[in-house]
Protein backbone atom coordinates (compact mmCIF):
# COMPACT_ATOMS: atom_id res chain seq x y z
CA UNK A 1 0.00 0.00 0.00
CA UNK A 2 1.11 3.56 -0.71
CA UNK A 3 0.06 6.20 1.79
CA UNK A 4 0.27 9.72 0.38
CA UNK A 5 -1.07 13.06 1.58
CA UNK A 6 -3.69 14.89 -0.43
CA UNK A 7 -1.14 17.69 -0.93
CA UNK A 8 1.49 15.34 -2.41
CA UNK A 9 -1.12 13.57 -4.54
CA UNK A 10 -2.35 16.94 -5.85
CA UNK A 11 1.24 18.06 -6.53
CA UNK A 12 1.86 15.01 -8.72
CA UNK A 13 -1.34 15.61 -10.67
CA UNK A 14 -0.62 19.35 -11.01
CA UNK A 15 2.88 18.59 -12.30
CA UNK A 16 1.41 16.11 -14.80
CA UNK A 17 -0.92 18.81 -16.13
CA UNK A 18 1.81 21.48 -16.14
CA UNK A 19 4.19 19.25 -18.13
CA UNK A 20 1.61 18.19 -20.71
CA UNK A 21 2.17 17.09 -23.48
CA UNK A 22 5.54 15.92 -22.07
CA UNK A 23 5.79 13.26 -19.38
CA UNK A 24 6.60 14.61 -15.95
CA UNK A 25 8.62 12.66 -13.40
CA UNK A 26 9.72 12.76 -9.81
CA UNK A 27 10.84 10.93 -6.70
CA UNK A 28 8.95 10.01 -3.53
CA UNK A 29 10.72 10.05 -0.15
CA UNK A 30 9.41 8.48 3.03
CA UNK A 31 9.37 5.29 5.03
CA UNK A 32 8.52 1.68 4.30
CA UNK A 33 7.31 -0.73 6.94
CA UNK A 34 5.66 -4.11 6.48
CA UNK A 35 4.72 -3.56 2.84
CA UNK A 36 3.34 -0.06 3.42
CA UNK A 37 5.19 2.89 1.95
CA UNK A 38 4.35 6.32 3.41
CA UNK A 39 5.30 9.42 1.43
CA UNK A 40 6.73 12.34 3.40
CA UNK A 41 8.07 14.42 0.51
CA UNK A 42 7.47 14.58 -3.25
CA UNK A 43 10.38 15.84 -5.34
CA UNK A 44 9.73 17.20 -8.84
CA UNK A 45 12.49 16.19 -11.27
CA UNK A 46 13.47 17.17 -14.81
CA UNK A 47 12.52 14.83 -17.62
CA UNK A 48 15.88 14.65 -19.36
CA UNK A 49 14.54 12.81 -22.42
CA UNK A 50 14.90 14.94 -25.54
CA UNK A 51 14.08 12.28 -28.13
CA UNK A 52 10.49 11.40 -27.18
CA UNK A 53 9.56 13.26 -23.95
CA UNK A 54 5.87 12.83 -24.82
CA UNK A 55 6.22 9.05 -24.40
CA UNK A 56 9.26 8.47 -22.17
CA UNK A 57 10.92 9.93 -19.12
CA UNK A 58 14.31 9.73 -17.51
CA UNK A 59 15.44 11.36 -14.27
CA UNK A 60 18.90 12.90 -14.22
CA UNK A 61 21.30 10.68 -12.20
CA UNK A 62 22.44 13.67 -10.16
CA UNK A 63 18.83 14.30 -9.11
CA UNK A 64 18.53 10.68 -7.94
CA UNK A 65 21.78 11.01 -5.97
CA UNK A 66 20.62 14.31 -4.43
CA UNK A 67 17.27 12.71 -3.50
CA UNK A 68 19.08 9.76 -1.94
CA UNK A 69 21.30 12.09 0.13
CA UNK A 70 18.29 14.16 1.20
CA UNK A 71 16.39 11.03 2.21
CA UNK A 72 19.34 9.80 4.22
CA UNK A 73 19.69 13.16 5.99
CA UNK A 74 16.00 12.88 6.96
CA UNK A 75 16.45 9.27 8.10
CA UNK A 76 14.17 8.17 5.26
CA UNK A 77 14.46 6.36 1.93
CA UNK A 78 13.52 6.73 -1.69
CA UNK A 79 10.25 4.79 -1.65
CA UNK A 80 9.01 5.46 -5.15
CA UNK A 81 8.83 7.40 -8.35
CA UNK A 82 6.08 9.04 -10.35
CA UNK A 83 5.50 10.00 -13.95
CA UNK A 84 2.64 10.87 -16.27
CA UNK A 85 1.13 9.33 -19.37
CA UNK A 86 -0.06 12.13 -21.68
CA UNK A 87 -3.19 10.98 -23.53
CA UNK A 88 -2.73 7.38 -22.34
CA UNK A 89 -4.06 5.23 -19.52
CA UNK A 90 -2.30 5.28 -16.11
CA UNK A 91 -1.17 1.70 -16.60
CA UNK A 92 2.53 0.88 -16.91
CA UNK A 93 3.99 0.24 -20.35
CA UNK A 94 6.51 -2.40 -21.41
CA UNK A 95 9.13 0.35 -21.41
CA UNK A 96 8.14 1.42 -17.88
CA UNK A 97 8.75 -2.13 -16.68
CA UNK A 98 11.96 -2.55 -18.66
CA UNK A 99 13.43 0.70 -17.27
CA UNK A 100 12.32 0.13 -13.64
CA UNK A 101 15.08 -1.07 -11.32
CA UNK A 102 14.10 -0.02 -7.78
CA UNK A 103 12.52 -3.12 -6.26
CA UNK A 104 9.90 -2.80 -3.52
CA UNK A 105 9.35 0.81 -4.60
CA UNK A 106 6.11 2.39 -5.75
CA UNK A 107 5.70 3.61 -9.31
CA UNK A 108 2.84 6.13 -9.54
CA UNK A 109 1.40 6.96 -12.96
CA UNK A 110 -1.07 9.74 -13.74
CA UNK A 111 -3.06 9.81 -16.97
CA UNK A 112 -3.42 13.26 -18.54
CA UNK A 113 -6.04 13.68 -21.24
CA UNK A 114 -5.96 16.91 -23.24
CA UNK A 115 -4.04 18.61 -20.44
CA UNK A 116 -6.23 17.43 -17.53
CA UNK A 117 -5.19 14.77 -15.01
CA UNK A 118 -7.85 12.08 -15.03
CA UNK A 119 -6.74 9.07 -13.01
CA UNK A 120 -3.73 7.95 -11.00
CA UNK A 121 -2.57 4.40 -10.27
CA UNK A 122 0.32 2.93 -8.33
CA UNK A 123 2.36 -0.22 -8.88
CA UNK A 124 5.10 -1.94 -6.86
CA UNK A 125 8.13 -3.42 -8.61
CA UNK A 126 8.58 -7.02 -7.43
CA UNK A 127 10.84 -9.95 -8.25
CA UNK A 128 14.42 -9.75 -9.48
CA UNK A 129 16.02 -8.07 -12.49
CA UNK A 130 15.54 -11.13 -14.73
CA UNK A 131 11.96 -11.80 -13.53
CA UNK A 132 10.56 -8.42 -12.53
CA UNK A 133 6.87 -7.60 -12.48
CA UNK A 134 4.69 -4.67 -11.48
CA UNK A 135 1.88 -5.46 -9.05
CA UNK A 136 -1.06 -3.10 -8.64
CA UNK A 137 -0.88 -1.21 -5.37
CA UNK A 138 -3.64 0.36 -3.33
CA UNK A 139 -3.24 4.06 -2.56
CA UNK A 140 -4.51 5.66 0.61
CA UNK A 141 -4.81 9.43 0.35
CA UNK A 142 -4.34 11.11 3.71
CA UNK A 143 -5.78 14.48 4.64
CA UNK A 144 -2.35 15.68 5.80
CA UNK A 145 1.28 14.63 5.63
CA UNK A 146 2.22 12.05 8.25
CA UNK A 147 4.29 13.28 11.17
CA UNK A 148 7.53 11.44 11.82
CA UNK A 149 9.14 11.35 15.24
CA UNK A 150 12.66 12.80 15.18
CA UNK A 151 15.51 11.58 17.33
Amino acid sequence: MLRISQADYDLIRWEAERSYPRECCGILLGSAEEGCRTVSLTLICDNMRTDVPEHRYSIRPEQVVAAFKLARSRQENIIGFYHSHPDHAPHYSKTDLLEAHWFDCSYVITAVECGHATSTESFVLQGAEDQKVFEAEEMEILSQRPLYPRL
